[in-house]
């Protein structure tokens, strides 16, 4: 286990993984794809998204013309994966007894891709952190305030690197500004895969 760098309420564990778990990890990824294939997300406003989406568990976070919010099946109409063991495992050993994640969001940035700043707020139960799983190219992750605006910091997450999101940071705006394409050779193609775990109900 590393040691956890906290800035603003986030608890950044770097390297959490090595880089064998790393490997194994998005060859069990490539197979819940095959299975629930990344799509382009629509935002409420009709705007393309400019990461792919896919998840696993008992939910998938999805965004269309009719909202933000969670749905038990994949718009391709497949039921979602399970979340992997591997996933499990990270969120056990980091959250210290928090109920078991229902969703494993999985975005896909490809060059150029980014997230802009935003509150986790779809979920019915604030007190449970939500953890993220950074895989590939490395991210400008930029943290905020629980209100929009005011002066944020910012950290590049790499490969293998875990960030927990509870107690004070749980409903601060976050995001990934950019990423530096190329940066990992975890993915042949490049880009950066994101995996965030979430208790939804």
């Amino acid at each position: 286990m590393t040691d956890a760098l906290e800035i603003r309420g986030f608890r950044l564990y770097p390297q959490w993984l090595d880089r064998s778990a790393q490997d194994m990890l998005v060859a069990t990824l490539r197979e819940i794809l095959r299975q629930a294939p990344l799509y382009r997300p629509v935002t409420p406003r009709g705007q393309e998204m400019s990461v792919r989406m896919s998840a696993a568990g008992r939910f998938g976070w999805v965004t269309d013309r009719r909202g933000y919010r969670y749905e038990p099946r994949h718009p391709a109409g497949m039921d979602w994966p399970p979340i992997p063991q591997q996933v499990l495992e990270i969120w056990e050993a980091v959250t210290d007894g928090a109920r078991a994640p229902e969703c494993c969001l999985i975005n896909w940035y490809g060059e150029g891709a980014r997230m802009g700043l935003h509150q986790d707020r779809d979920e019915a139960d604030f007190s449970c952190p939500v953890v993220s799983v950074s895989l590939g190219d490395d991210g400008l992750f930029r943290m905020g305030n629980t209100e929009r605006g005011g002066k944020t910091e910012s950290v590049w997450l790499r490969s293998g690197d875990v960030v927990v999101m509870g107690g004070e940071a749980r409903l601060r705006h976050h995001g990934v500004d950019r990423i530096r394409f190329g940066s990992s050779t975890l993915l042949p193609q490049g880009g950066r895969i994101n995996l965030t775990l979430r208790v939804v109900t």
